[in-house]
């Protein structure tokens, strides 16, 4: 089963608060894939596995500008704190992108959590 990272958001995915996510790449994605969501897939150390959170279903996929992103967008995102001009600087600086740039917003449900919330790192 394909992996898909989710390292800012590991609690999101577990607690059900993150239902949309938006990659830069991931343009052949479609609904109806299911995905094994991790904490990471890239830049593990020798020895070190993915620790597996959530096995998902894409349900929606489409390309659009970041900067179309709304409040609304951004608590699916699991950021409910955030408006949509924030999540996108939040993002562009964790993702060295461009609020022009085009992502490919991945809608997606939970079909079973495999990763405890409790047993989760607290993230800022």
């Amino acid at each position: 089963m394909r992996r898909m990272s989710f390292a800012l958001t590991e609690r999101q995915i577990c607690d059900g608060t993150k239902t949309v996510t938006r990659r830069l790449g991931w343009r052949t994605l479609t609904a109806g894939t299911e995905l094994l969501a991790v904490n990471k897939c890239m830049g593990l150390r020798p020895g070190e596995q993915a620790r597996k959170l959530a096995r998902i279903l894409v349900v929606g996929v489409c390309r659009e500008p970041l900067f179309w992103c709304t409040h609304a967008e951004a608590k699916r995102e699991g950021f409910p704190g955030l408006s949509g001009p924030q999540f996108v600087e939040f993002f562009c600086k964790h993702m060295k992108c461009d609020p022009m740039d085009e992502v490919t917003r991945i809608e997606f449900r939970v079909l079973e959590v495999l990763q405890p919330v409790q047993q989760l790192p607290l993230r800022p």
